[in-house]
């Protein structure tokens, strides 16, 4: 009896859960689609997609719940994971963080080269998005790309070296200056050799902040 009243209870609560996932999904859907166009996503469809089996009980319910897109018009939506290349994948998981930060967030998040794969205008739009959330939280992105490295409030440099006595390697993470952050973005747009048209480039960047 007491098996019966609990699974009883289990299946009610369950039940609650799917409805309230299936409004919250509606809600994520169009979220994000809205932050896809400055994303240069805009042709793009996202969905989640919520899959429920009674018969499958689980300590999180009888979902199972997984996010589905469409690069391109015309083409049928599949498992994000499998069919987004590294730069739609980046722009994607961006656009859920901005959409989920704005529902509450932790204090701090931190993003790995979430510029993988785009560069130009798609690398500006994303850095445009990361100074977008670090509005109202602390953002941290390790980046190689100077278009998102110019939207930050404060640049760090972050290298490797060999400590010859201890034969090992070395991480130094160096706060830079106002001109130093020039010189580093100059640097990431041009290479080992800093140029004066580079140096130009970075004035710019950091001017359109």
């Amino acid at each position: 009896i007491r098996w019966r009243s609990a699974r009883d209870a289990y299946d009610a609560a369950a039940d609650k859960l799917s409805d309230r996932r299936r409004k919250a999904a509606k809600a994520l859907d169009k979220a994000v689609m809205a932050e896809s166009p400055p994303l240069k996503l805009e042709r793009a469809r996202f969905e989640s997609h919520i899959e429920t089996d009674a018969g499958k009980p689980g300590p999180s319910g009888i979902d199972r719940i997984e996010f589905m897109v469409a690069a391109n018009p015309g083409t049928p939506l599949a498992p994000l994971m499998k069919v987004a290349s590294g730069g739609e994948l980046a722009r994607f998981m961006l656009a859920l963080k901005v959409v989920l930060a704005a529902k509450g967030s932790a204090p701090t998040l931190i993003f790995d080269e979430i510029d993988t794969g785009v560069g130009g205008a798609v690398a500006d739009a994303i850095g445009a998005r990361l100074a977008r959330m670090a509005e109202g939280l602390q953002v941290l992105a390790v980046t190689h790309s100077p278009q998102v490295a110019a939207r930050a409030g404060q640049h760090m440099l972050i290298s490797k070296m060999e400590e010859v006595a201890g034969k090992r390697m070395v991480t130094r993470v160096q706060g830079l200056s106002a001109q130093s952050r020039r010189e580093e973005i100059a640097r990431m747009l041009s290479g080992a050799q800093v140029t004066e048209a580079a140096r130009a480039q970075a004035d710019e960047l950091l001017q359109g902040r």
